[in-house]
Order: structure tokens, then C-alpha cells, then sequence
């Protein structure tokens, strides 16, 4: 999972692709970058790191330039960061590209062979983002065969990439002396979205992975990305756009709209927000016959994302919502912390328990999901320890059995709590008194019921239906 962003601006845009990355701090920690252009020249910082870490005011004052590009970023293995990797990424020829990308490519082994093979490129990392930065370059020189580039051009090279590539990749570019190019894959997996603002210069523009990064930024939300759409953008704030393949359809990951995405965002038409507490109302329809709800004397959120679905299961069946947990918000997420022991650990430095909110009550605690178990079971301790009587638990997203293999750290079925377990297997494993989990159903449907236009849902960690088509599973387990 990564955060992306580009801007064409009137003035320098180092600051406003600085403050957009820290309003996409959350889809990554490991690292952060930024390239900027200007004067035919590349000028690029990057490390290790959170954003507010990694950039110095040396560093910010090296990036010139009134066009760029950011990212942050973790990884998607449970390997420790390399710095090759880290985003954003170059290349020299055709014309100079720098490149940012959110996702993941399920055929880049296949790609990497050829390029070295076939089109003779050179590929000096294991990041399957270099390999489709490399696709690009490739079918951008061979379409423009020598001559100048222009928008036309750059379409028919995103039509080749579209052809090659299979997985999830929502890209932004910044090609020397002719501006941005951003696309995003045909089934539109990974988000991406146009703002715009006004300035006495003229308009800027701004492409991210979620509405949060424009808005907050003051730009205006112009719309989404559409899936297979590429969006050309050229120095002097000229916008073209083209749909670059003859096959879309919209099948956004469900995990965006359940963990990933902040709640003041919108992706694909639907707030993230207004998203949670539909998950909320179709999961308290199912918990209230499932368990007793005279057995529940009060719901609890686990901080943060699950607290719309919360209130709403709270309000809608009439229970007593309280704040149980308090969250240290200096400790990163622990769904995207690399390692089973380090994610433990921090569960315990991320919340702590309010002993008077538990003490000899039947506590219903809410979370968006449960994927590893590691920090349900953790948290159902915390609840006993504090005086909890009884604990139940409800999971807003359904039981996570398979593999992501599109950009999320959900690398081998065995990693995931649920896999090959039932319910009640799960719900000892945590050790509470009840569980229940989101039907698939009713999470696809609370989505519908706020954009009637989803063709489907990536939702393949629950049902391990991949919207590509050519996903093995054994394959994955195999190459783990």
C-alpha cells in the first residue's frame, strides 16, 4: 500500500506535495519521497521514514521546480525496508521519467524477464513498481520512435502498458519538459483522483490516491480517476484525458472503504465515512441475531476507523456507546508494521484501557477487520485486564482467508487468523465469549447502496475471487 500525489502548479509546489504526503501518512510509514522538475532537471529527496522525518528544510529547499511528484510508502513483504526501493523512481530514457505507483503488479516476475529479455532494460531492484516504470518508458520510446512526444503518444503508450500489465496500479509520472501523466489500471483496484484550484496565474492541479490529500491542501475535488483513464497534464496546466483500453469496469479493493482510506475522504463517488456506518448498520442487522443483546452492556470502538461502525451498530440497536481504548497517536499503524513481533509489541504502546469503562460489564468491542489476529487477541486481554466481565466482539469486514496479492501486506494464507478456521475456532483463538463477522454480502452492498455504478468489488482476501483472473494461489505460497 502506498500514497501518491502530482502537481502542476504556478509556483514552486514543494510545500503543497510535502503537506498532501502528510495527509497520506497513513497508507504508509516505511518511507517518503519527493521529486520535483525544473529547468530540465530532475531534483529528488528520498528516505527512509515518516514524512516529517525524512524532509529537512535543506531538503525541501533542494526541491525547485512548479511540478512534481510524491510518495510514501511500506512495503508489502515482511522483509525490512531497502533504500533502492524507495520511492519516487527514474529513469533516463526516453526523455527523463520520474515515477510514483500504489499497488501491485501479479505478473511483474513475467515483465522483469522480458524486459531484459526483449527490451533489453535493465531492472536493479526486486520492486515490481521499477519493472512497470520500466513498461511505461519502454512503450513510451518505442511509440514515439525518436520524434517529440505528445499527448496522443503518451495515450498509445498507456494503451501498450494496460495491454502487458495485470494486478493493481494507480501511476503518476512526471516526463521532463512535457508535464504528468497519471492512469490507473483497468479495474480500477487502487484510487486515484483530479483537484484543482485557482490562483491569479492560472489553475493548478493535483492527482492523488484520495480526495483527503486535494482537499486538505485547499484544491477542489475535480473527480475520480476513471478506471483504464489516463490523464495528461502539461507544463502550462493544459489537461487532456483519454480512456486507454476497450475493457473497465470499476472494482475498487473493499479494504480502501473498510481500513485503508481516511474517513474524510471520498473514493469512487462514496465517502469513506458515510461507507462505515452503512458496514455498521448491516453488521448490528446480523450481531442482534447473534447474540443476546440484553448479554451487552456497552459497544466499544477500536480506535480509529472502526468508530463509525460503532456508533451506528450502537445507535441502531439501541446499546450504550462508550470510548474504552485511548490511542497513543505517535505509534504507527499496526496492520503495517513489518513483523509478527513487532506488531505485538506496539499494540500495547498504541492503546490503553480506561479500567472504570470495563469494570464488571459485557463489553461489545467493534473493529474493522481481524487479519492476523495478533492485535484482537492482544486487546481482548486489555478488556479482561481492566475488569471486563464478558467480551464479544464484531468484525465490520468478513473473515480474511486469502492472500492480497494487489498491494495490501497479506502475503500467505497462513499468516491470516481465519484461514482454514471457523468462526468459533477464531473466536477461542482471540479469546472472547462471542464473534461475529460482516457478511461479504452486506459489506458489497453497503457500498452499493451509496454508488450504485460498482461493477464489482476486489474483495478477494474474503472470497479469493481475484478481479485479474490469473492469480494461483499455490503459486503464492510457492513464491513466498
Amino acid at each position: 500500500m502506498s500514497g501518491v500525489v502530482g502537481v502542476v502548479g504556478r509556483g514552486p509546489v514543494n510545500q503543497l506535495i510535502y503537506d498532501s504526503l502528510l495527509l497520506l501518512q497513513h497508507r504508509g510509514q516505511d518511507a517518503a519521497g519527493i521529486t520535483t522538475y525544473n529547468d530540465y532537471f530532475f531534483h529528488t529527496h528520498r528516505g527512509s521514514g515518516l514524512v516529517r522525518d525524512v524532509f529537512r528544510t535543506r531538503n525541501m529547499r533542494s526541491l525547485v521546480g512548479n511540478s512534481g511528484v510524491g510518495h510514501v510508502r511500506y512495503p508489502t513483504t515482511d522483509s525490512a525496508e531497502n533504500a533502492d526501493e524507495v520511492q519516487p523512481f527514474y529513469v533516463n530514457a526516453p526523455f527523463g521519467i520520474s515515477f510514483v505507483h500504489n499497488g501491485n503488479l501479479s505478473n511483474w516476475r513475467q515483465l522483469r524477464q522480458e524486459l531484459f529479455s526483449i527490451d533489453r532494460r535493465h531492472i536493479n531492484t526486486n520492486s515490481d513498481s521499477e519493472v512497470l516504470l520500466n513498461v511505461f518508458a519502454h512503450e513510451l520510446q518505442r511509440v514515439a520512435n525518436g520524434g517529440d512526444l505528445t499527448a496522443e503518444i503518451i495515450f498509445e503508450a498507456v494503451q501498450a502498458v494496460h495491454r502487458r500489465a495485470k494486478g493493481a496500479y494507480a501511476v503518476i509520472a512526471q516526463i521532463a519538459h512535457y508535464g504528468l501523466i497519471a492512469f490507473r489500471d483497468p479495474n480500477g483496484i487502487r484510487p486515484l483522483c483530479l483537484g484543482s484550484h485557482d490562483t491569479a496565474e492560472g489553475k493548478e492541479w493535483m492527482i492523488a490516491s484520495e480526495s483527503v490529500a486535494i482537499t486538505g491542501c485547499g484544491f477542489e475535488l475535480e473527480r475520480d480517476v476513471a478506471p483504464g483513464e489516463a490523464i495528461f497534464i502539461d507544463l502550462n496546466g493544459q489537461v487532456q484525458s483519454q480512456q486507454c483500453t476497450e475493457s473497465t469496469q470499476l472494482s475498487p479493493c473493499v479494504f480502501e472503504y473498510v481500513y485503508l482510506a481516511r474517513p474524510d475522504s471520498t473514493l469512487d463517488g462514496v465517502s469513506i465515512y458515510d461507507a462505515r456506518l452503512k458496514m455498521g448498520e448491516y453488521l448490528g442487522a446480523k450481531l442482534a441475531k447473534k447474540i443476546r443483546l440484553a448479554d451487552i452492556d456497552v459497544v466499544m470502538p477500536i480506535p480509529d476507523s472502526s468508530r463509525p461502525s460503532a456508533m451506528q451498530l450502537a445507535a441502531q440497536l439501541n446499546l450504550t456507546y462508550r470510548e474504552g481504548f485511548i490511542k497513543n497517536r505517535y505509534i504507527g499503524r499496526t496492520f503495517i508494521m513489518p513483523g509478527q513481533a513487532v506488531r505485538k509489541k506496539s499494540v500495547r504502546q498504541k492503546l490503553s484501557a480506561i479500567p472504570m469503562e470495563f469494570k464488571g460489564k459485557n463489553v461489545l468491542l467493534v473493529d474493522d477487520s481481524i487479519v492476523r489476529g495478533t492485535t484482537s487477541r492482544e486487546i481482548v486481554e486489555m478488556a479482561r485486564s481492566a475488569g471486563a466481565n464478558k467480551v464479544f466482539f464484531a468484525s465490520a469486514a468478513p473473515a480474511v482467508r486469502y492472500p492480497n496479492v494487489y498491494g495490501i501486506d497479506m502475503p500467505l494464507r497462513t499468516d491470516l487468523i481465519a484461514y482454514e478456521k471457523t468462526t468459533e475456532e477464531v473466536a477461542k483463538e482471540i479469546g472472547v465469549d462471542g464473534l461475529v463477522y460482516q457478511d461479504l454480502e452486506d459489506l458489497e452492498q453497503a457500498l452499493r447502496d451509496l454508488n450504485p455504478a460498482f461493477d464489482r468489488f476486489e474483495s478477494s482476501c474474503f472470497n479469493g475471487d481475484y478481479v485479474t483472473g490469473d492469480i494461483d494461489l499455490e503459486d503464492i505460497d510457492r513464491a513466498d
